[in-house]
Order: structure tokens, then sequence, then C-alpha cells
């Protein structure tokens, strides 16, 4: 893994540490270890690293995951873009002029501008032609609570658990491990979207809500009935375990697929595609799935969908009151 680039904190930022401390003391997160950038020249100097060592690397592995690993080949300049130390056109330009001189391959700086130009500025437009309503949307009638681990990270899920422990630490975590990790597991529970919005809102040192809620109630959880997204990124436990070295060492199975013993993502999967059935069986992007189900009787569609209902019990989505 490459190096990073950190900010120890300096006078103003301690001051404003102790304030936090003294009167949040109780609320989520860490302060030990803060170390982001809080100026335009520290933001400069990080975007500059990125650029250098480790946007060459960014589009072979900008969609893997590793325990432990929360910043892999990431910029971690979102923070520093959303509060106005960078301008994100600028940040575009310098990684294009890296490809141009040979410096960067064209994955690479594709996968980067992409997230940059090709997603943060349509979720902003997204944010500002929809809203206030876009606040209210619920299109799959979500109705469950988010899950206590959310916020304790006291999960046997090594995926959730390692992915909570890190936003605790750093207020971080990349697009993946937002969208199919915390996100994808929140959609498959049924989670109501208020408390979705709320967690991202708050766990996250680059959440501000013009980008957040595009993210969460329509990338992450299909709430919009799909303004951003086609379909929902619903997915099994075989996605993680692609893409991670989460499940190696997780106490569920990723090759099981029902019983307490199994991936909840797995118990999940086909009960959440069955009791959606109504709103999503039309959508082409999810033909292939709803043929499958198709294929099994009734009675074991609904086996699966009290698979599914068990472990969102379990689990703690419980139906809000």
């Amino acid at each position: 893994m490459p190096s990073r680039q950190r900010f120890p904190p300096g006078e103003t930022t301690r001051a404003v540490m102790a304030l936090v401390a003294q009167r949040f003391s109780d609320h989520f997160g860490d302060l030990d270890g803060f170390d982001w950038p809080v100026t335009h020249d520290q933001a400069e100097a990080a975007l500059s690293h990125f650029l250098a060592e480790i946007l060459p690397s960014f589009g072979d592995w900008q969609d893997a995951m590793a325990e432990g690993e929360g910043f892999l080949w990431h910029s971690l300049i979102s923070t520093s873009l959303n509060v106005g130390l960078l301008d994100p056109l600028d940040v575009c330009r310098r990684a294009e002029a890296e490809y141009r001189k040979g410096r960067v391959p064209l994955n690479a700086v594709e996968g980067f501008i992409r997230q940059v130009l090709g997603w943060r500025e349509f979720v902003r437009g997204i944010y500002w032609l929809k809203v206030p309503e876009y606040r209210r949307r619920n299109a799959l009638d979500a109705d469950r609570t988010l899950p206590w681990f959310y916020w304790s990270g006291e999960t046997d899920m090594a995926c959730v658990a390692d992915v909570v422990a890190q936003a605790r630490q750093h207020a971080y975590a990349h697009h993946i491990q937002r969208l199919m990790v915390t996100g994808n597991l929140a959609m498959l529970l049924g989670v109501h979207p208020d408390p979705v919005d709320d967690w991202y809102m708050v766990v996250f040192a680059d959440a501000f809500e013009w980008v957040e809620m595009p993210n969460t109630r329509g990338m992450a959880t299909f709430a919009d009935g799909g303004v951003v997204g086609s379909k929902p990124y619903a997915a099994s436990g075989a996605y993680i375990d692609r893409m991670s070295n989460y499940c190696a060492g997780c106490r569920y199975s990723v090759k099981q697929k029902t019983g307490e013993g199994a991936c909840p993502f797995n118990r999940l999967y086909w009960g959440f595609l069955e009791r959606n059935r109504k709103t999503l069986r039309d959508n082409p992007r999810l033909a292939m799935p709803y043929r499958t189900l198709d294929k099994w009787s009734a009675e074991h569609r609904q086996a699966l969908v009290d698979e599914a209902d068990a472990c969102r019990e379990a689990l703690g989505a419980t139906l809000r009151r």
C-alpha cells in the first residue's frame, strides 16, 4: 500500500478539537489521529502527492477493499473539495496533464476524473434539480430501523465492522465501502432512507447534504426510484468476496446461502428482490436475477422472503414505530 501524506493538527485545529471533546464527547467518532488538510496549502500538498505517487495505480485498484486498509490508492481529497480548499476543475485538469505527459495510464486518470467531474458534479445537479421533494422519496417503501451496529461496529460481519471502525477513526470510507457494504446492506435490510441519510451525514467528514443525499437516497438505497441510478445496486456476499479479503476471516460463510451461519448479504439478497418484485420486476437491468427467481416455485420464493425477514430481525433492523 502507498504511504500517505498526512497533516498533524496545528494550534487552531487543536483548539477546535478541545472544544469538540468538551461539548460532544458522547458523539460518534474519534479525535485522536485527526490529520486531514485544513488549509489550502495542505490540500495542495495532498493533491500533489496523490498525482505524483498514487494516481498511476488508482485505475487498477479503485474498487478494491482490504481489511485494515481504509485509504488504498484513493486521493483523500473529497473533504478538501467539499469545504472549498481545492477547485474541482483545477484538480481534473492537473490529473489530465499527468496523463498527457505519459506519467499516468488512461484507466487511472479516467477513473479519477469521472469521480470528480462525472459523478460529483452530477449528484450536485440532481440535488438542486430535485430538492425539496427528493428528501421525501422512498420508492421501495423501506420501513425498518438502522441496526445499532452501524454506530457501535459490534457485528460479526467483517466488512461492516471494518468500515464502521474506519469511519469512527478517520471519518472516511471510499466509494465502494459506502455503496456496496454499508449502503447495500441498508437497502437489503429495508432500512428507511431517513436514518440512512442521517448516518452518512454524521460519520463522514466530506458529507454535505447536496453530495450525500443523492448518493444515499439515490445510488446506495434506490429510494429515489431510479433518478440517480437505473437499477438498485443490490449484491450478495459474492461481490464483497470478489472485491476484498473481508470474507476470508469472517465468522459468516460467504459460500453458504441460508441459515444462521450464512453471510447475511446472501440471506437478504433474494428475499429483497422477491419482496420488491412489483417495483423492480420490469427493470431491464434486473432481468437475469428475476428470470432465476421465476424458475423457482412460489413456495421456494416465499421461503426466501421468510429467510430474509428472519435475518433482518436478527440483525436489529426492526419495523419503525
